[in-house]
């Protein structure tokens, strides 16, 4: 068996984050932060933060990742 090429194995994890980032765009985080602590008594609050991922960055993550892996195949012959 062959061993992949680094360069085939960074442009597959590239081109799948810019295919994720366009099926998902948006995705939320949870921040959980102490409020107020009295003795055992502990007062906490979530705070949900959105963050946009945008277009132009998973279209260039998909690009360079399609670009990694043929250069990897390339590289190989």
């Amino acid at each position: 068996m062959r061993s992949v090429s680094v360069l085939v194995v960074i442009g597959a994890v590239l081109a799948l984050l810019g295919i994720i980032g366009f099926a998902i765009p948006v995705f939320t985080t949870h921040d959980t932060k102490e409020v107020a602590k009295i003795g055992d008594l502990k007062l906490q609050t979530t705070e949900a933060t959105q963050h946009v991922v945008p277009p132009v960055v998973s279209g260039g993550a998909l690009v360079i990742g399609i670009v990694l892996i043929g250069a990897g195949l390339y590289q190989r012959r």
